[in-house]
């Protein structure tokens, strides 16, 4: 069975809860309908849990393996809202051509404007084939103008993947 998982982020609260649980469909139900009711106030229901099954999304996987190539892209920008809501666009406009099967965004501790997005493929002309698709093109004059400067670009071949 897929594992899943239900981040309170991503449903409304007063609370600004910031719980992630993930696992088999019926334990994060459960975990997260207990979680419901002891920290929000809420009634244990149909309508909760139908609530909470409408919110679980399949659990992220990142799969890596030595061939793979991933993109670091370091940018800085105060618009990064604005920048998450244009990769939702090239996400639903490049569709099913995608080459990039994962993807990471991390924020600067030190710098809070500035960020590295990692993003793989299964390898390097997978992510050229990504690259030259025109809904790629276009996004990313969009992205450059919400940054300050060009993003800096890296592209490495992974030599080796380690489980710590």
């Amino acid at each position: 069975m897929a594992r899943v998982t239900l981040d309170c982020r991503s449903i409304p609260s007063e609370s600004n809860c910031s719980l992630t649980i993930s696992g088999e469909p019926d334990e994060v139900l459960r975990a997260a309908a207990a979680h419901a009711v002891d920290v929000h106030g809420h009634v244990d229901d149909d309508e909760l849990r139908q609530g909470l099954r409408t919110a679980l999304t399949e659990a992220a996987a990142i799969d890596v393996e030595p061939g793979a190539f991933v993109q670091l892209i370091e940018f800085t920008t105060d618009r990064i809202d604005e920048i998450a809501d244009i990769e939702q666009e090239w996400l639903e406009a490049i569709g099913t051509d995608r080459t990039a099967v994962w993807g990471i965004v991390g924020a600067d501790r030190s710098d809070p404007r500035r960020f590295v997005q990692v993003v793989g493929f299964p390898d390097a002309e997978q992510a050229a084939v990504n690259s030259k698709h025109p809904a790629t093109s276009r996004i990313a004059e969009q992205l450059r103008a919400l940054c300050d400067g060009d993003p800096v670009f890296r592209d490495l071949d992974v030599r080796e993947v380690r489980a710590f």
